[in-house]
């Protein structure tokens, strides 16, 4: 899958492959799936269309507030040969004229106290004060369908609020996954799915590791090979 992405602005990172692969993994039980994919805050479109990529069936649609990536996001599916359609401005400000049966993201989940990038771009992709945690959930779970699934990676320090969130706005949590840097490290990343009045008892996957000494993990490998991405550089 080729990837246009910005010379001098966010670019998407390895939190997004492990999503993806997380997202698959918790998609294998069920036998046909199918309806209408939301991919929150698509930057240069990877996430969404990776998943849309292994699931033919899914139409995905895209939500991003930023003109730059609402325009890479479009530029990348029609190359790669998948439709979509683009709302465009802040998740909390769209009045979406559908329902989804799977919103995905990759949102931007730095705490508001750290010291933040002097690129505009950057601080909109990576801190949350545009996009906070309770009101990015229930917005959520507002355009989710009975029973939607929700898939999203967060900053693992934060997981006492996720949790409560989630649970607020009637989204029980049925998967989770830590990313650990290195096996004697703690974790720093949460893959998360929940599901709109589930009742399913919670799952937890076997923690990635990401570096096995200096080198990726044979786990991390197999999941940057599954993407099988190639990224250009474009001038913004």
């Amino acid at each position: 899958m080729v990837l246009y992405q910005p010379n001098n602005g966010y670019c998407y990172n390895s939190d997004t492959h492990f999503l993806y692969s997380f997202i698959l993994e918790n998609l294998k039980k069920f036998k046909n799936i199918q309806g209408e994919l939301l991919d929150i805050g698509s930057g240069s479109g990877i996430l969404g269309l990776l998943v849309s990529r292994d699931n033919k069936k899914l139409k995905l649609n895209q939500c991003e507030i930023q003109n730059i990536f609402q325009e890479l996001s479009v530029k990348n599916a029609q190359c790669n040969g998948i439709e979509t359609t683009m709302y465009k401005g802040s998740l909390l400000d769209i009045k979406f004229d559908k329902k989804f049966d799977i919103c995905i993201s990759n949102p931007p989940f730095y705490h508001c106290d750290v010291i933040k990038s002097e690129n505009e771009n950057l601080k909109i992709a990576r801190y949350n004060d545009s996009l906070p945690l309770d009101k990015f959930v229930k917005k959520v779970s507002n355009i989710l369908t009975n029973s939607g699934k929700f898939f999203f990676c967060y900053d693992v320090k934060q997981l006492n609020e996720i949790i409560k969130v989630l649970s607020d706005n009637r989204l029980n949590i049925e998967a989770l996954q830590f990313v650990h840097p290195k096996e004697d490290k703690d974790a720093s990343l949460v893959l998360v799915y929940a599901r709109k009045e589930s009742k399913s008892l919670l799952k937890v996957l076997e923690p990635l590791i990401v570096f096995e000494n200096d080198d990726f993990s044979l786990k991390a490998k197999e999941i940057y090979k599954k993407s099988s991405t190639h990224s250009i550089k474009v001038e913004i």
